[in-house]
C-alpha cells in the first residue's frame, strides 16, 4: 500500500472511531472511569485526525477543513484542560463543539464530489464497508472491555486476606 493510501485510510478509520464514540461519550453519565478512559481514546483519535489532515492536501492547497482542524486542536485541548481542572461546563461545551465540527467535516468529505472518500465509495464500496465494520467492531470491543473493567466472568474479583495470629 502506498504511503498516501495508508495515511488516508488511517485518517478515515480514526475519524470514524471519533464519530462512533462521540455520541456514547455525550449521552453517558459523566465522571466515571469508563467516560474518562473512552474520553482519552477519543481525544487521541481526534488529535490524530486533525494533525493527519495537514498531510492530506488537494491540489496543493489547504482548504477550510484544515482551518477547522487547527481550530479543533485548540478546542479539544481546551476541553481536556477544562476537565482536568474540573470546569465541566467548559469541558462539555468544547467537546460537543469539537464533535459537531468533525461531523460537519465528515458530511463535507463524504458528499462533495472530487474528494477522496466519494471517489473510494464509487470505485471500491466493499473496502468502505469493511473499514466501517472494522470501526464499529473495534468501538464495541473497546467499550465492552472498558465497561467490564477488572471483572472476570461478570463478577468482581474479590481478594480475601487472612490475618494470621
Amino acid at each position: 500500500m502506498e504511503p498516501w493510501n495508508v495515511l488516508l485510510a488511517s485518517h478515515v478509520v480514526a475519524a470514524l472511531f471519533v464519530l462512533a464514540i462521540g455520541p456514547l461519550q455525550i449521552l453517558r453519565p459523566r465522571r466515571d472511569r469508563i467516560h474518562r478512559t473512552m474520553g482519552y481514546l477519543w481525544v487521541a483519535a481526534m488529535y490524530y485526525v486533525c494533525f493527519s489532515s495537514f498531510w492530506i492536501v488537494s491540489d496543493g492547497h489547504f482548504s477550510w477543513l484544515h482551518g477547522l482542524s487547527a481550530f479543533t486542536i485548540v478546542t479539544v485541548t481546551l476541553g481536556l484542560v477544562s476537565a482536568v481542572r474540573g470546569n465541566i461546563a467548559s469541558h462539555r461545551g468544547n467537546m460537543i463543539g469539537s464533535y459537531v465540527g468533525i461531523a460537519v467535516a465528515f458530511i463535507f468529505a463524504v458528499t462533495v464530489p472530487g474528494r477522496a472518500i466519494p471517489d473510494l465509495l464509487a470505485t471500491d464500496p466493499s473496502s468502505v464497508a469493511f473499514v466501517c465494520g472494522l470501526v464499529v467492531l473495534s468501538t464495541a470491543v473497546i467499550f465492552v472491555s472498558v465497561k467490564r473493567g477488572g471483572r472476570v466472568g461478570g463478577r468482581s474479583r474479590t481478594v480475601v486476606t487472612v490475618n494470621a495470629p
